[in-house]
């Protein structure tokens, strides 16, 4: 799980060229986009996104009900970031007054959006609530019920009266999923349509029937951590910021700041947001809830090291790296809850230690040899043979110079002034900008494709969300699926088995089989 590489972030230019509604972070969208599709071209997927117009209908039930809100804001927060065009629908009156702060939303997040007031030019539409809304286009129905997501391609759902936001989130990535595969039909090999679901987010099986305990409850996370605040951090922070019972200490650990390109899939972050510490926007947005949070601008291993207790009781992990999932099992944890989105799917997985089962570090021990960071930048590059000088100017932090950027430009045949803007950064924030942020991946037309995974906004957010669902479940002792990982991939008809009894490590390489590991765990955590 996960892609083995660092996430990349970075700024892009604003001027590329493209229609003004098209987002300032249009490259690192372009990217994800490139991943999962055949036959990508630039130019033809900005036409293709500017043909649509995405409608979001809803009536005045959905809106003053807390899941029906909670789906429509998901939603809004999914599609802003990737279509030029959105109508947003408010089918009576009542859900009219709702619909200016859904607008504020997703200018927040792209201010040079357009927002349709015509109907008839709608293409696809998602609609909340019990109305089926006079509009154009295809219509996908999206509701929920508790923690139960809920999708049709033919019938009105509605959206349960609960607080509860799981299913109610799930949903909208579903939904907006199925947007992703109508727009790109031709080019996602058996990316057809869903027609009905019923998920039930406690087991994770498909259902028919309703249950009547849907309200989620008081949530005590006792002392928790949430390690990583990136696409799928946000979503688990997204979720728990809809509940106002939770109650105890969560500690939001993330060294790195807000970048522009992050906004490609961060669901809770906006234009506002950027240069801000990942972890100071994270508490703020948390502050409805009964927790006490408490943000450390830090990696993992320099938190742990300002900390005398390292009695660890809960960890949630939303990292991108498996070297940086391993060092959190390596600090011994009592339980971990892990998310992540790789290029075939999402999921999230559960880890004890002594009990048998495979330990978060047994599935992202390396199989084989991995590159090391060094090469791997010089060769996206266009300079392998620069991998001496790469390597020292990673380690010393030296800001490129203008002559190794004209080198850079000659080897991947790029124009020289589209790069010389971000000359005299440290590599490694050059490499970010020009490369992860996208740029290079503009200039070529797809050309030079980023070396890491990129997900789409609507992945992440279904990872996060599952994330924060399991860790307030096993809270409650209520964490009913025992096996290891759960997986779900949002480019397909859903389907219906997604748990999956990952095994533990048989090489006998991981901590899990090490002695010494096994004992200081148990006296850890046997009397405490």
């Amino acid at each position: 799980m996960g892609t083995g590489a660092s996430e990349c972030i970075a700024a892009t230019p604003h001027d590329h060229g493209l229609s003004m509604a098209l987002a300032n972070f249009f490259d690192r969208a372009a990217t994800a986009a490139s991943q999962v599709l055949a036959g990508f071209g630039m130019a033809a997927f900005s036409e293709r996104l500017q043909a649509q117009v995405i409608g979001i209908s809803f009536d005045g039930e959905a809106a003053r009900s807390a899941e029906g809100a909670a789906l429509l804001d998901m939603t809004i927060r999914l599609l802003a970031r990737l279509y030029p065009t959105l109508m947003i629908h408010a089918v009576d009156d009542r859900a009219t007054t709702h619909a200016a702060g859904l607008a504020s939303v997703a200018q927040s997040i792209n201010p040079a959006i357009h927002l349709e007031h015509d109907a008839n030019r709608v293409t696809i539409a998602i609609c909340v609530g019990q109305a089926t809304p006079n509009i154009a286009g295809t219509k996908f129905f999206a509701g929920s019920n508790g923690w139960t997501a809920r999708f049709s391609s033919s019938d009105p759902i509605g959206c349960g009266a609960s607080a509860n936001p799981f299913g109610a989130g799930a949903a909208a990535c579903i939904a907006v999923a199925n947007v992703f595969r109508a727009v790109f039909a031709d080019q996602i090999p058996s990316g057809s349509l869903d027609t009905d679901i019923a998920l039930d987010l406690r087991s994770y099986r498909s259902k028919t029937t309703a249950d009547t305990d849907d309200e989620i409850g008081p949530v005590d996370l006792g002392e928790t951590h949430l390690v990583g605040l990136g696409a799928i951090g946000n979503g688990t922070v997204w979720a728990l910021s809809r509940l106002s019972s939770l109650t105890g200490t969560l500690h939001l650990i993330d060294h790195e700041t807000v970048d522009l390109s992050n906004l490609q899939r961060y669901a809770m972050m906006g234009q506002a947001d950027i240069d801000a510490a990942k972890a100071d926007v994270a508490a703020s947005l948390l502050a409805g809830t009964g927790l006490k949070v408490v943000a450390h601008r830090a990696t993992w291993g320099a938190y742990l090291a300002t900390r005398n207790d390292w009695h660890l009781e809960r960890v949630a992990v939303a990292l991108d790296t498996a070297r940086d999932r391993i060092a959190v099992q390596g600090a011994l944890p009592r339980w971990i809850v892990n998310a992540w989105t790789q290029e075939g799917d999402l999921g999230v997985s559960r880890h004890g230690f002594t009990d048998g089962c495979a330990c978060l570090a047994c599935l992202y021990l390396p199989a084989g040899e991995v590159k090391d960071e060094d090469d791997r930048i010089a060769e996206e590059l266009g300079l392998p043979e620069a991998q001496p000088e790469v390597r020292r100017m990673l380690q010393t932090s030296e800001p490129v110079g203008v002559a190794f950027v004209e080198r850079i430009a000659t080897a991947l045949g790029v124009p020289f002034d589209a790069l010389s803007p971000f000359a005299g950064q440290p590599l490694r924030s050059f490499y970010q900008s020009t490369v992860c942020g996208g740029v290079m991946f503009r200039l070529t037309d797809g050309g030079r494709p980023v070396g890491t995974t990129v997900p789409m906004a609507f992945q992440s957010a279904l990872a996060g969300i599952l994330l924060a669902a399991d860790l307030c479940k096993h809270a409650r002792g209520e964490l009913k699926t025992v096996t290891t990982l759960t997986r779900f991939n949002l480019l397909r008809p859903l389907g219906t088995h997604f748990n999956d009894p990952h095994t533990r490590d048989a090489t006998g390489r991981c901590i899990c089989a090490d002695t010494d590991c096994i004992e200081i765990y148990n006296d850890k955590y046997m009397f405490y």
